[in-house]
């Protein structure tokens, strides 16, 4: 109903709930309430922890 979980961009990792991220994205020009987790879906792209900590 929802769709599938988002996956790192560099490793292709599913990101799990509760998992720490980074979320890429543009800040928004609009102001005012949105379902958050939808958002950064749509909006966003996920980096892993472990590929965000990798010094390459």
């Amino acid at each position: 109903m929802f769709g599938k979980d988002p996956n790192c961009v560099k490793c292709g990792k599913e990101i799990k709930g509760d998992q720490v991220v980074l979320v890429k994205m543009r800040y928004p020009k609009r102001k005012g309430m949105t379902e958050i987790k939808a958002y950064f879906k749509n909006e966003g792209s996920f980096i892993c922890e472990a590929c965000f900590d990798k010094k390459i």
